[in-house]
């Protein structure tokens, strides 16, 4: 049986001279990527323990058992960090893992299939949802509201979007 692994974070690169670097987390409350334990690369075969030192421009300093000079970690610089699903908090049922949406199909509200999520993007402002649209050439974007986005049926693995006019 595999385990499901969710990304919580990247490194970002070396903060400072002694190891230190500097970590984003993708997590709701930043902090709360060192408390999941070890985070491993996606393939698992790299394991980090983190420690959190202070918050830092872009992000925040950590130190990563093992890493002890700049040079170390510059080389873990774009490392993306996982945890096993199982050790995050369960959600209130109207919030969702970006993990969790990606991969569902996309149907209009009189169920005709519009296509599947391919990717989840966050720029400051709200989720967008990246769908790969039958019949589009290239990928829609829509914003994660109720207003667009009313229903996620997660059990069915689908969501209802009311396309805003023009994106039909």
């Amino acid at each position: 049986m595999t385990t499901e692994l969710i990304c919580v974070g990247a490194i970002a690169g070396a903060f400072g001279v002694a190891g230190e670097v500097r970590l984003k987390s993708f997590c709701t409350q930043p902090e709360d990527i060192a408390s999941y334990g070890p985070l491993s690369t996606e393939d698992g075969s790299r394991q980090f323990r983190v420690t959190l030192t202070r918050p830092v421009a872009g992000g925040l300093g950590a130190r990563i058992a093992g890493v002890t000079t700049k040079e170390q970690a510059d080389a873990l610089r774009g490392t993306s960090l996982y945890v096993a699903r199982e050790k995050l908090p369960s959600l209130p049922d109207d919030e969702y893992y970006h993990a969790d949406l990606i991969g569902l199909e996309v149907r209009d509200p009189g169920g005709a299939l519009i296509g599947k999520v391919t990717a989840v993007h966050n720029h400051g402002a709200g989720d967008i949802l990246e769908i790969a649209a039958e019949g589009h050439k290239s990928a829609l974007l829509l914003p994660f509201t109720m207003a667009i986005v009313p229903t996620v049926d997660l059990a069915a693995g689908r969501l209802i979007a009311d396309l805003p006019e023009g994106l039909e």
